[in-house]
């Protein structure tokens, strides 16, 4: 009874902060647009629904736009799960990203290979290279005490300013007016899941079959249970006989495999040439996607989906009003800032504690009555 109250609890608490985000929006729409009402009706409405004159209708084509913005996303969102379960707060999903998606679109130009087996090997291989990319932090943590957060921070552009110096430098298509890589190899492209332009390839379907690995793989094994007890009590896992570090390290590689998978899928479903200049983004919104899911992989794909309906929103409340798109990251720092704080209806955290301390009580003084009748 307590654990499904408090499931209960949790899932109130996160819908709570999710209205106390979308209000502290809806507050700056207000104050910097001359719209507001049109701006907040293509924020939360015409993510799925069109407008034509007076009439309304499902946009099926904008909900294909959605389910490819949650490709990437549902990856790093089930790296950071796997990575903020060891109670390790490692950030370098983001260089995972990039890193993963460059390396596999370095064998996607340079490496021919026939179809099927050619995006296969490239996003192992990118896979890999972004496992290296957090593992790194996690040495640094595990070796030498140094902090994962900022470390992995810091060669998050370490990564990134490595690449740009390759794609610059080296891969460089020079009859391109700007800079990106030579085209890819037609074999290593990921098909098109819906055809007539959208951008929504098989990506998402191994990424919901990934989603279920991981959640098989953090409850229902060896492994995934020591990387939750390390993150709730390391000296009690580490009095049990667990190896806390080379869990640690293993927590962290795996984090990374799953970013830098996504980043060479999404390179390789959704452009012909490596085009990234900066960090893509899509490690901070794998953040904000494990907060919401409270690091639990099966909830990954709904608040993938919710963030990626919030980023289409702000797309076409940019385009038909006059309130910029960068209002996402307004809403994804809010939905950080009231998921984070312990503080936020603790209150009613305790009184359900209590009631449930009183229930047990009486349940037990009940039973003792009754034997001893």
């Amino acid at each position: 009874m307590y654990k499904r109250r408090m499931v209960a609890f949790n899932i109130l608490r996160g819908l709570a902060a999710i209205i106390l985000a979308l209000a502290v929006a809806a507050i700056f729409i207000f104050l910097a647009s001359d719209e507001p009402f049109e701006a907040l009706k293509q924020l939360l409405i015409a993510p799925l629904v069109s407008f034509r004159g007076e009439t309304a209708a499902f946009n099926v084509q904008s909900l294909y736009q959605i389910l490819a913005l949650m490709i990437p996303t549902m990856f790093t969102g089930l790296g950071v799960c796997v990575m903020f379960s060891a109670d390790m707060f490692n950030l370098g999903g983001e260089g995972a990203v990039m890193a993963g998606g460059f390396v596999a679109a370095l064998i996607g130009i340079y490496l021919p290979m026939p179809a099927g087996v050619h995006p296969v090997v490239a996003v192992l291989v990118g896979a890999l290279v972004g496992g290296l990319v957090t593992l790194i932090p996690a040495l640094l943590r595990v070796k030498v005490g140094a902090s994962e957060m900022v470390s992995s921070l810091m060669f998050n552009y370490v990564v990134m300013y490595i690449i740009m110096h390759y794609l610059n430098n080296v891969f460089a298509d020079r009859s391109k007016g700007s800079t990106q890589s030579f085209p890819f190899i037609e074999t290593v492209k990921i098909p098109q899941l819906v055809t007539g332009g959208s951008r929504l390839t098989y990506g998402f379907l191994i990424a919901l079959v990934f989603v279920v690995i991981t959640a098989i793989f953090m409850y229902r094994t060896r492994w995934g249970y020591q990387i939750r007890m390390i993150g709730i009590n390391s000296n009690f896992a580490k009095y049990s006989g667990m190896s806390v570090a080379s869990t640690l390290i293993l927590a962290q590689f795996i984090g990374g495999l799953l970013s830098g998978m996504g980043g060479a899928i999404e390179v390789l479903g959704r452009y012909n040439t490596f085009l990234w200049k900066e960090l893509p983004g899509y490690g901070w919104t794998g953040i904000t996607i494990a907060i919401l899911a409270r690091n639990n992989p099966a909830f990954v794909p709904f608040a993938a989906f919710f963030l990626a309906y919030l980023d289409r929103g702000c797309q076409l409340m940019s385009t038909h009003s006059d309130v910029p798109s960068e209002m996402i990251a307004i809403i994804q720092a809010s939905i950080f800032l009231f998921f984070a704080a312990e503080q936020f209806l603790s209150g009613a955290r305790q009184k359900l504690v209590v009631k449930n301390a009183k229930d047990e009580l009486a349940a037990m003084e009940a039973e003792t009555a009754q034997e001893g009748k």
